[in-house]
């Protein structure tokens, strides 16, 4: 199967690398803005004819959700309108792809967390860019998975842990948000539901060797057969809600370090981009992926040999 994955170098990209490239089953097409412009058209339908791809993984996009608001022409282009000239071109080439969105496509007001099907209402100029993407795959291509993710971390990329922990042990105490809610997500395990859920059930001849980088010891690795799931949006968080506040808590009683954390609101760090409160995901499609502070356990115990 040839799996062309687009923005290979960022965290989640590189994840997907990690754990693909051990599957000889997989014929990995890997590219990064270096080595391929995405909002250059003709560059990208040169990819497509090159490849041939039996699936597209899209990891690029434009994440700085800060800077979207001084530079929403970019932020439009690369997490909206490119999406509508990638799904046209899996939809000529009959790849099926794998897109990433995010919680901030919601307005944050619903405390319960938000279904796949429920309204969205971005509140920020990134949420509304990856809301434009999510719409274009949906009006140009039906063999589409789109897989709506928060509060990403792992190997290889800017992101709250490897921050907090470099944070606190040069100050020793710090200030973090208590007022927004979401659910942390380890890239390593959402690459392995996305793996198990979207990519495996499209062998003819089921894989049997896929290494689970973060196996509990629950895992059918000689599993025959995987079901087919419907295409559309998919919610993929590992269980659980929590707080910045709390996340950076757990971080440091993790590492068994004394590490004041003082719980403050929102107002306290003003910043270009408003955040939802609430953007806590359901995920009422897909349910295998582990407690957050299980996955927080092993990515500590990897980074940091605890």
């Amino acid at each position: 199967m040839k799996v062309l994955v687009l923005g290979k170098n960022g965290m989640l990209g590189s994840a997907f690398i990690a754990q693909l490239s051990g599957e000889e089953d997989f014929e990995i097409f890997a590219f990064d803005r270096d080595t391929l412009d995405i909002t250059d058209y003709k560059r990208l339908d040169d990819a497509f004819s090159g490849v041939s791809p039996d699936i597209v993984i899209n990891c690029a996009a434009y994440t700085a959700v800060d800077d979207c608001e001084t530079n929403k022409e970019l932020a439009f282009k690369v997490n909206g309108e490119f999406l509508g000239e990638l799904a046209e071109l899996c939809k000529k080439k009959g790849s099926i792809l794998i897109h990433f969105s995010t919680d901030y496509v919601f307005d944050g007001n619903k405390k319960e967390g938000y279904k796949e099907d429920d309204s969205t209402g971005p509140v920020n100029a990134y949420g509304e860019s990856k809301l434009l993407g999510e719409k274009n795959i949906i009006e140009n291509m039906d063999r589409y998975y789109i897989v709506r993710t928060s509060w990403l971390y792992g190997p290889n990329g800017k992101n709250f842990v490897d921050t907090i922990v470099t944070a606190g042990r040069a100050k020793g105490e710090l200030s973090v948000v208590d007022d927004q809610h979401g659910c942390p997500t380890y890239t390593y395990d959402l690459c392995n539901a996305v793996i198990e859920n979207f990519l495996y059930p499209f062998f003819d001849k089921k894989p049997v060797n896929h290494e689970h980088i973060l196996d509990d010891g629950n895992s059918d690795k000689t599993k025959s057969s995987y079901k087919k799931l419907d295409f559309g949006i998919y919610h993929m968080t590992n269980f659980g809600v929590t707080t910045w506040y709390d996340f950076a808590k757990k971080i440091f009683e993790i590492l068994g370090e004394n590490v004041k954390i003082n719980p403050v609101d929102t107002a306290h760090f003003p910043r270009p981009a408003k955040r939802p409160s609430y953007s806590t995901l359901l995920n009422t499609k897909i349910t295998n992926l582990r407690l957050w502070s299980d996955a927080l356990t092993a990515y500590i115990t990897l980074k940091f040999n605890k």
